[in-house]
């Protein structure tokens, strides 16, 4: 089937508010891992696992796959309750991670060991591809312990309620701290695609976690001791506390950012184009869409809008149930109506959830859309100085009209800035009408940026290439490289205003999430919000026996 099929326009997919209510779908890059060890046989083992009665020490898992291995090292601490916190002034934590190129030797593991701990302050090599942290969530963590040491499963109420024994607070990789950099891996098929060393990562730490609180309840009480019942072991995910260090690298990636929303999209438009339903997506489609009920009704958060968007959710899929019912799925071109009947008749949450379920039963389709996410940033970088600057204007009109939607000379069209704090090197976000330092302000206001640009580039003669109007205005060849790029990437940029006052960078964040492929958004503020990955994803034991991908949604793989 032809990719030239009609898509959802760029001005409706990019806006904030549609950012924010983005739900994984199955082309989200832990999915897209997780098929991938299965297609190939992957095979996961437990070499190292010097770990004392406590839980304190260290392990080591080996993913061996048809070329190459993995190994995720871990070390797990006694820390002390007051040090442990999940903001980025922490300095130490109750677990950390290593994602090592190849089998780790004893005397990597000690100098993994003198360094891993102190994430940040320590020093790492090209054999280390991703490094992360994690605490634990203290009063679940204890109370399943108990629970098995006695004999008995843990509440599964409760489990649900909080779906993960350790949340991490940091996925580093792509060469930061001094490891591997992104060229080292990207050739590797296994790795290719974005944030796939990061997803082995979590789901590695996801059988770290369980095999440590079982571990410990069998020290505690050898005699007694349980291990986690299988389907109650798969509920639980690794939970991720994600705040404003995220939210920039959408800006600035605009490569990557319009290949994950066009993949999604032609996966979309690939659907939408479908005559007549298959039989096997007339039975998937309300199958998914049972599951997905279920798995709303257990989404907690205690953030008031979040808690009224999933009310309103819950609502929207008993309407498309009720739709399916009515005979939606035998009528000609199915997925095409109900999208169209979705916008007019769901709100935010319920339509992008509907891409979801649409997408879903169609993986013949669509799955081969994974391998065109990724993307090779040098091949936009050099500039066409060459174009004359008429040429950028014309463009400038087309792919950045949303930006007239916008007064950013107002108050309230600047009131934010985005800058780097001195002690973390991490991105936050400044009033800049309440609070010093926009003389540090970051290049990510890409729309007001463009539209002075606009503003000037009108005064001067069209015919004058690119490369002479730069070389007398330097400040805007970060803009004209994006400009030029943005030809062949209809959706590399929020068309929406990043600097004001109604921005919500939980927005931005949940995007970026949903394509990880997480579940459970839990905002704690516009800023920072939890959420969990994996949850009901196999364990490395039971992926040949994976059946189906319905675990994603809260059944049994």
């Amino acid at each position: 089937m032809s990719d030239a099929l009609e898509m959802r326009s760029p001005d409706e997919v990019m806006s904030l508010a549609r950012l924010g209510a983005a739900h994984q779908t199955r082309l989200s890059f832990l999915r897209t891992m997780l098929r991938r060890l299965t297609r190939e046989g992957w095979v996961i083992d437990r070499p190292v696992f010097e770990i004392d009665d406590k839980g304190f020490g260290t392990a080591v898992y080996r993913a061996k796959g048809p070329e190459r291995t993995y190994s995720l090292v871990c070390f797990s601490i006694d820390l002390p309750d007051d040090m442990r916190t999940d903001r980025v002034i922490a300095v130490a934590w109750d677990t950390s991670y290593a994602l090592f190129d190849g089998e780790p030797t004893a005397a990597d593991i000690a100098r993994l060991r003198d360094n891993v701990p102190k994430q940040e302050a320590g020093r790492f090599t090209e054999k280390e591809l991703v490094l992360s942290r994690a605490n634990k969530s203290m009063r679940l963590f204890a109370r399943v312990v108990d629970a098995l040491a006695a004999g008995r499963q843990p509440d599964a109420v409760e489990i649900e309620e909080v779906g993960y024994l350790m949340r991490t607070t940091a996925v580093y990789g792509n060469g930061k701290l001094g490891m591997a950099d992104r060229d080292v891996i990207r050739d590797r098929a296994e790795l290719a695609g974005p944030f796939q060393a990061e997803m082995l990562t979590v789901w590695l730490i996801r059988t770290f976690t369980v095999d440590l609180v079982e571990h410990v309840a069998r020290a505690r009480a050898p005699e007694t001791a349980v291990p986690l019942e299988p389907s109650l072991r798969r509920r639980f995910g690794v939970g991720n506390a994600t705040g404003l260090g995220m939210a920039p690298f959408l800006v600035r990636h605009p490569g990557l950012t319009g290949r994950w929303a066009a993949a999604r999209e032609t996966a979309l438009a690939r659907v939408r184009a479908i005559e007549r339903a298959s039989e096997a997506a007339k039975a998937r489609f309300p199958q998914v869409l049972g599951l997905a009920r279920r798995a709303v009704s257990a989404w907690v958060t205690s953030d008031p809008v979040q808690k009224a968007e999933i009310a309103a959710l819950a609502r929207d899929l008993e309407l498309i149930e009720r739709r399916v019912e009515e005979g939606a799925l035998e009528e000609d071109h199915p997925f095409d109506k109900l999208i169209c009947w979705s916008e007019w008749a769901l709100g935010l949450e319920g339509q992008e959830y509907l891409v979801t379920l649409a997408i879903e039963p169609h993986g013949d389709l669509v799955d081969d859309l994974a391998d065109e996410m990724a993307f090779d940033e040098e091949s936009t970088f050099r500039i066409d100085g060459g174009m004359p600057l008429g040429t950028l204007r014309q463009h400038i009109a087309k792919a950045y009209r949303w930006v007239s939607r916008h007064d950013y000379r107002t108050p309230e069209g600047q009131a934010r800035f985005w800058y780097y704090s001195e002690d973390k090197l991490e991105p936050r976000l400044g009033e800049r009408f309440e609070e010093p330092g926009a003389e540090l302000e970051q290049p990510l206001g890409i729309g007001r940026d463009v539209q002075a640009l606009a503003v000037a580039a009108a005064l001067v003669n069209p015919e004058i290439t690119v490369g002479a109007y730069l070389a007398d205005h330097p400040e805007h060849r970060h803009l004209v490289r994006r400009i030029q790029a943005s030809a062949a990437l209809p959706y590399a940029e929020i068309h929406d205003n990043v600097l004001g006052a109604r921005m919500r960078p939980v927005d931005i964040l949940r995007w970026k999430l949903a394509f990880f492929g997480a579940t459970r958004f839990d905002p704690r503020s516009d800023r920072w919000l939890r959420i969990t990955l994996f949850q009901g994803a196999p364990f490395p034991e039971e992926l040949q026996a994976m059946k189906s991908e319905n675990w994603v949604y809260g059944a049994a793989a």
